[in-house]
């Protein structure tokens, strides 16, 4: 009766404010996460005890589960859990993801935390890691946490344990799909995997155009990086170019806003020139700078729009199969009403 269940996640809260990917995390977040592992341990206990699979608890996290947590559940669980969410974000950041505004999708913290939680110092084995990475981008990539998604959180934080012992694959592996055709309608951050495929190219070690300093290492110090247009918007509009094309993430990548300021609304041919003008850029180390970003230097700086977009969408496609482990089927359609997502308002500065 005396112990504060809000008092509690006040402290706990404090702890994922001061960082940067768990700074919008809510008190459900939490609970559920927290669900997954008692339910957890129930069925484990149950089916030690003899109880058979089908008649044990089933690991889960809906509000019904929440409701029937006891304290001492909570007091079980919680501390090691905070630790939990807090190598999650370890985690994240590891995959170039380096603040909230840039996370995909926040509830897949949720199962993620609770993994790590039962995990605990094997996460740091090189082999687990890369399993949970296939797992996060499959789940990224294949756009699989925007609904629907209790029964998800039970599945992947079950069959990753599995997994990660030599099981089979967990269904958001073998379910994930990515569709070429999604590079095209892929414009807005309001797209879990718009956000993934920036922090993929930042793992390429993309590095500033202005610069030459690697993208990860100016977010790690706060620089404002941001995904813009490669090809500028005004450029784009005077070539009679739609929208709907210069927008989609084909033609985005990330750098600076001094840069991209720089670039203005000049075509790349002249943009560049300039650049390597004020920061003292030879062309062979700006064509690497190009590169990073995997874009083609020649095709670039003959402001070749269709070459360009042609060998970065391959180049892009062979990057999430990277990550996802599996090779993305090129046959999909092609049409841009098989997606649809609000509008906000450009990147473009």
């Amino acid at each position: 009766d005396d112990y504060s269940l809000r008092d509690d996640w006040l402290i706990r809260e404090k702890r994922f404010r001061s960082n940067k990917i768990l700074s919008k995390l809510g008190n459900t977040d939490f609970l559920q996460a927290l669900t997954l592992l008692a339910t957890w341990a129930r069925r484990e206990q149950q089916l030690k005890n003899g109880v058979s699979p089908d008649e044990a608890t089933a690991i889960s996290c809906k509000r019904k589960d929440i409701l029937n947590l006891t304290l001492e559940e909570y007091l079980k669980w919680a501390d090691s859990l905070t630790t939990g969410f807090e190598r999650s974000a370890k985690f994240i950041h590891m995959q170039k993801i380096f603040s909230h505004r840039d996370l995909p999708y926040t509830t897949q913290l949720i199962p993620l935390a609770a993994i790590l939680t039962i995990l605990k110092d094997k996460e740091d084995n090189d082999g687990v890691r890369s399993l949970l990475a296939q797992w996060y981008w499959c789940g990224v990539l294949g756009e699989l946490y925007g609904s629907a998604i209790e029964t998800r959180f039970a599945k992947d934080f079950s069959e990753v344990l599995v997994w990660i012992n030599k099981g089979v694959a967990p269904t958001t592996v073998i379910e994930a799909a990515f569709n070429p055709a999604r590079l095209q309608t892929l414009r807005t951050r309001n797209s879990a995997a718009y956000k993934g495929i920036q922090a993929l190219l930042i793992r390429t070690e993309a590095q500033d155009f202005r610069t030459g300093i690697s993208i990860d290492d100016l977010s790690y110090f706060d620089e404002a990086i941001d995904i813009h247009h490669i090809f500028p918007q005004d450029w784009c509009i005077k070539q009679n170019i739609p929208a709907s094309r210069y927008n989609c993430i084909i033609n985005k990548t990330p750098i600076s806003a001094k840069t991209n300021r720089i670039i203005g609304g000049n075509a790349p041919d002249i943009y560049l020139t300039k650049i390597e003008k004020s920061a003292e850029i030879d062309s062979n180390r700006m064509d690497a700078i190009i590169r990073s970003h995997v874009i083609e230097p020649a095709l670039l700086r003959n402001d070749d729009v269709e070459k360009v977009w042609q060998e970065r969408e391959k180049a892009l496609l062979s990057i999430i199969e990277d990550a996802m482990g599996k090779s993305v089927l090129r046959s999909w359609s092609n049409s841009e009403d098989t997606f649809s997502e609000p509008e906000e308002p450009d990147d473009e500065i």
